[in-house]
């Protein structure tokens, strides 16, 4: 791929961007807060940083696989000139929940609360990930009928890779000394995904599991780098954001089911965590896609 080539194809129904794939040299494109409404990996081949995302920082190096969903709010902060490549892709494009079973790259590289949204890749694998990127970006021609059919299935190949070596990596998968310590955790998981559309509160979660709130507390905090609370509202968002695009359910309902009964105070959740109120998300994200079509 040249430098500082640009490949995008634009949705000719609402003039939005559809998908985009883009090499840079420098952070001016992420060195302010993002918040897209589409899907967005990036991949620094050179150089270092920080990233703020959600409720967190991490630092990273070279070679570093980055995976925001849409309006996930991210920024990238260096020192020095980072290189690499991005792409970008609108639910519109390909949906991964469509079918999920395609990449699985949904709950992985995607909406997963328990891993940072990053990973660190091989010399083998970059080879991999280059000749993905240069089958994708070969669709791209002159010319005008072209119908770009083959981006798709190309696209699907490269997220499908990402997940797989994202799993085999489980790079943030934490050292544990006390033995007790990872069981806590995995009960934890389970009963968020279980209650969190009845149980809000992080003292729920402690009393179920028979741990005192602080430990709890404590535990999450080393472990994921956020709190119990807002990891529990992530979850939330989450299950939220799905219910938006994947249906054409009513936003009353979607809030009730994820357990509340004002409306408004869901809708402020959701803003106050995306920064876009729940009909604006289905607006620019998608709108019953499932099933519309």
């Amino acid at each position: 791929m040249g430098e500082q080539q640009v490949y995008t194809l634009i949705n000719q129904q609402d003039g939005n961007l559809a998908f985009k794939l883009f090499s840079f040299e420098d952070n001016n494109h992420f060195d302010h807060l993002q918040r897209n409404n589409y899907y967005t990996i990036i991949w620094v081949k050179k150089g270092k940083g920080l990233l703020r995302v959600d409720f967190s920082e991490y630092s990273f190096e070279k070679d570093t696989f980055f995976t925001f969903s849409p309006f996930q709010p991210f920024m990238i902060s260096t020192d020095t000139p980072i290189h690499g490549i991005a792409i970008q892709f609108h639910s519109d494009f390909y949906c991964i929940h469509r079918n999920p079973n395609e990449t699985h790259c949904d709950t992985v590289l995607f909406n997963n609360i328990y891993q940072a949204p990053f990973f660190y890749i091989t010399e083998e694998v970059k080879t991999t990930f280059d000749f993905l990127i240069t089958q994708i970006t070969s669709e791209f021609s002159d010319d005008e009928t072209q119908n770009y059919e083959l981006i798709v299935p190309n696209l699907k190949v490269f997220l499908g890779n990402a997940t797989r070596i994202k799993q085999k990596s489980q790079i943030h998968t934490p050292r544990f000394t006390d033995t007790k310590t990872p069981f806590v955790l995995q009960n934890l998981r389970k009963e968020i995904e279980a209650n969190f559309k009845e149980k809000h509160s992080a003292s729920a979660y402690a009393d179920i599991l028979n741990i005192s709130p602080n430990a709890l507390a404590k535990l999450v905090k080393s472990t994921y780098n956020k709190t119990l609370t807002q990891l529990i509202t992530e979850r939330i968002i989450i299950e939220a954001k799905r219910e938006l695009y994947m249906t054409t359910k009513p936003i009353k309902e979607i809030a009730w089911a994820l357990g509340y009964s004002d409306e408004y105070y869901f809708s402020r959740l959701f803003k106050a965590n995306t920064d876009i109120s729940p009909q604006l998300y289905r607006d620019t994200v998608g709108f019953g896609k499932a099933e519309l079509n």
